[in-house]
């Protein structure tokens, strides 16, 4: 981290140095999660259609799964896996950059409050198991760090409320995730395959109310560290121990 004010620039951001302006970032990471949302809903709309075809499968007799209804219904929901899948690849990435920004802002708005280095914003993820926990304890910091100033210079406490919601809402929806794809590869009978196709769109639904909360915490990050940045505050010390 450079020594010293930052150079002043639009907005009271640095130029050429830390901190970063987020809006850009910010900005496209919620339209891709606006993109996730959407195939989201797809996924759920193809995923019910081909529940009720396996249901009435189990139940009535459909015609062969490899001709009419099912067939449409199957290829429907693959395109839709195909596009969930390529709209979370690209969303994670945009996000983890914006992540990684904020981050390395809230290092120079106040070093002594961040858990964890700015390495970790971006690692953290990749971690199995401690990814449950790692990316909380940035963001934490990066909430934390970026608060809003009071007219008189002072901090004031801002409500953790879209980083808790969002993260917890993150961490059901891919647990879930895990437990019902396990499901639907095992599933073999029609009546086990109608039963995944519901709990996997469940699963979707779930995700999508993760999205919504995770634009919510985006913006409000964002929205912080803009105000913060306005101040102009020079970097605070590096906090020993603590490292990328």
């Amino acid at each position: 981290m450079p020594d010293g004010s930052p150079v002043s620039g639009p907005g009271g951001w640095g130029v050429g140095t830390w901190p970063r302006s987020p809006v850009g970032l910010s900005r496209a990471v919620t339209a891709l999660l606006g993109v996730v949302i959407a195939t989201d809903l797809f996924a759920i709309g193809t995923g019910l259609r081909l529940r009720l075809f396996w249901h009435r499968l189990a139940t009535e007799g459909a015609p062969d799964v490899h001709r009419g209804d099912g067939r449409l219904a199957e290829r429907l929901y693959g395109i839709a896996g195909l596009a969930q899948g390529a709209a979370l690849v690209a969303t994670a990435v945009v996000f983890i950059v914006w992540f990684h920004r904020t981050r390395r802002n809230a290092e120079v708005f106040d070093a002594g409050v961040q858990r964890m280095g700015p390495g970790w914003a971006v690692g953290g993820w990749f971690v199995p198991v401690a990814n449950f926990w790692f990316p909380y304890r940035v963001a934490s910091g990066v909430w934390e760090a970026s608060a809003q100033t009071r007219s008189d210079g002072g901090w004031r406490t801002v409500p953790r409320t879209p980083l808790n919601l969002w993260w917890s809402a993150w961490v059901a929806a891919l647990l879930s995730s895990r437990v019902t794809g396990r499901l639907w590869e095992r599933a073999e009978e029609p009546e086990e395959i109608a039963r995944a196709a519901g709990l996997v769109a469940a699963s979707d639904t779930l995700d999508i109310v993760a999205a919504v909360l995770a634009i919510l915490f985006v913006r409000a990050v964002t929205r912080m560290q803009v105000e913060r940045a306005a101040h102009a505050v020079a970097p605070a010390t590096a906090v020993p121990g603590v490292h990328p």
